[in-house]
């Protein structure tokens, strides 16, 4: 799975569940937080990603994450070629 693959499935989330966020506005360098998200929107987003790419990370391996390119980057260190 490439990062672009994995990039789509977090916007698809932060889309879900964040109110007027569209898929094409969203910029990874910024962090969800720059799109309004409080911490329970960021766990639902994060768990939904992980879902739907049929990985688990701990929750301390996401602390320092600032930005959704990062998450993207972590997401990439446990998922299935």
């Amino acid at each position: 799975m490439t990062k672009d693959k994995v990039i789509e499935v977090i916007k698809k989330n932060i889309v879900d569940n964040l109110d007027d966020v569209e898929m094409d506005d969203i910029d990874i360098t910024k962090s969800m937080k720059d799109y309004g998200a409080n911490s329970l929107d960021i766990i639902e987003v994060v768990s939904c990603s992980m879902r739907d790419l049929d990985i688990k990370i701990p929750r301390s391996e996401l602390a320092d994450i600032g930005d959704i390119s990062g998450l993207a980057d972590k997401f990439m260190e446990h998922v299935k070629a």
